[in-house]
């Protein structure tokens, strides 16, 4: 069923493509946000754990002020607690990264930090290029299969797309275009992890008017700051179940 949705979606792709250059032509254009992509969360005097949040401009904190505002930030500051522990974070984001520019351009150039978590934070850029479930299954896959190998001692997690609908700069047609299209991503994108070790946390959910940056689309630092929330639980568990709800 929900891949007959997406089917229906490539029907409406001239619809899309019209109202997707309109919203694009009204939405600023912002950069990321500015300070150093590392950092540390927590008190010091225990072994830290080491912290990678690597994706597209969520990564990137586009839309904000500064880095110390950002997912990567925000999550190691709501994982310490958790944890009990300080934790060293790294941001590697970009604008208009996709599974596939991640996988070939940037996780083979990252440092070789001992990572103990992962957080992938990408999929929205494939969804919106309109790139096939087949292209999609193939460089999502192979970039689970690249991070666990240069990172072998990192557990892998991986946040499932924001609904489109939620997001303000949308319109509702556009957004119910992108919705058929995030529900075969995020379905693929979950039997993927399943299959290579990693886990899909569902998509951050609720974030109100004032979680969205000026532009409608990248989150703001109280989007950045419940989004977090929302994962950590996940992060923070080693073997039990994931929170239920």
């Amino acid at each position: 069923m929900v891949d007959v949705a997406a089917g229906l979606s490539w029907i409406a792709f001239p619809l899309y493509a019209v109202l997707g250059l309109h919203v694009r032509g009204r939405t600023p254009r912002l950069p990321p946000a500015a300070g150093s992509p590392l950092g540390q969360a927590g008190e010091a005097g225990k072994p830290p754990a080491r912290l990678l949040v690597i994706g597209d401009s969520s990564a990137a904190s586009v839309g904000i002020a500064r880095q110390s505002d950002g997912m990567a930030s925000r999550l190691a500051e709501t994982l310490a607690p958790r944890l009990g522990a300080p934790v060293e974070w790294r941001a590697a984001g970009f604008n208009s990264a996709t599974a596939g520019s991640l996988r070939d351009h940037v996780v083979h150039n990252l440092e070789p930090v001992a990572y103990s978590h992962i957080l992938i934070t990408v999929g929205f850029n494939d969804m919106k290029n309109f790139h096939s479930g087949r292209r999609w299954a193939k460089e999502f896959g192979g970039l689970i299969y690249a991070l666990k190998a240069r990172f072998p001692e990192a557990r892998l997690y991986w946040s499932q797309m924001l609904d489109p609908a939620e997001m303000p700069a949308l319109p509702p047609v556009l957004a119910a275009i992108l919705r058929q299209r995030m529900r075969l991503f995020n379905r693929l994108g979950a039997c993927l992890c399943g299959e290579r070790g990693a886990v899909a946390i569902p998509p951050a959910a609720g974030l109100p008017p004032i979680g969205f940056c000026p532009d409608g689309i990248h989150p703001s630092e109280a989007g950045y700051l419940g989004w977090a929330e929302q994962v950590a639980p996940y992060m923070a568990l080693d073997t039990a179940e994931a929170p239920q709800g």
